[in-house]
């Protein structure tokens, strides 16, 4: 296993296998570290569910424009939905210290080596009271397109943000984050004139791994669809409300 985080991507001997080299036998790993964590991560949903929180987890690489877009949703929500956020990074409360800057809670968590948040991180926060009744629970997680693919929070929603710069062979390259997606946001799309960035091949490989997604074009700068993306977050909401 990883010395550093024990992520199942991280295992020797192919996912989620390790050899035992003095038995010369193959140790399944994998299993006994998911079942523990989804075991957490439902209890999370129940707690969240409860309370009528909708916890979105966002996923991205680094530079996607998580925290941008972020701040940009706050501004937007602000006064008429209690939002809080939980801030995943390695290192530093920069990303943190930005939302608290708007008004709103946030609660970092600092994860050091490990490359992804996983459902006992986040239900340390919900311990703490970081989650708003009847309002929004983001969870920006480490900027990572591997990891955090394979560890459920507790979320109602996984969102994966991208950005025009990146590049539009984002879900070729990286297919397991994209198939986990409830929503994927195209970010800095104001660029899209000076990038060699096709959204339609974007899409359609974002589709190949997760059929019935849907895929926003937005710009948390110019503020270009976050209209749209304010829409799923309340329609998100009103479902949620609607199975309590």
């Amino acid at each position: 296993m990883c010395g550093t985080c024990g992520c199942p991507s991280h295992q020797a001997g192919g996912a989620g296998r390790a050899e035992d080299p003095e038995r010369g036998r193959v140790i399944t790993l994998e299993r006994d570290l998911l079942a523990a964590n989804d075991a957490v991560a439902a209890r999370n949903r129940e707690r969240l569910a409860a309370a009528d929180t909708l916890a979105v987890n966002l996923m991205a690489g680094p530079g996607a424009g998580k925290t941008t877009l972020l701040v940009a949703t706050i501004t937007a929500l602000a006064g008429g939905v209690p939002v809080a956020v939980v801030e995943g990074d390695q290192a530093t409360d920069l990303d943190a210290a930005r939302i608290r800057a708007t008004g709103v809670p946030a609660r970092q968590i600092t994860t050091g080596k490990a490359c992804h948040l996983d459902a006992a991180m986040i239900a340390r926060a919900l311990d703490d009271g970081i989650a708003p009744a009847h309002g929004v629970l983001f969870v920006e997680n480490v900027g990572n397109l591997v990891c955090p693919a394979g560890f459920d929070l507790g979320e109602a929603a996984k969102v994966v943000v991208a950005s025009v710069p990146e590049g539009d062979d984002k879900p070729l390259k990286y297919p397991d984050i994209f198939a986990a997606a409830d929503l994927v946001l195209v970010n800095k799309c104001d660029l899209l004139a000076h990038v060699a960035f096709d959204l339609e091949r974007f899409t359609a490989a974002a589709r190949r791994l997760a059929p019935a997604v849907a895929v926003l074009a937005v710009s948390a700068t110019s503020g270009a669809g976050l209209g749209v993306w304010l829409d799923w977050l309340a329609r998100r909401r009103a479902r949620l409300h609607a199975a309590a």
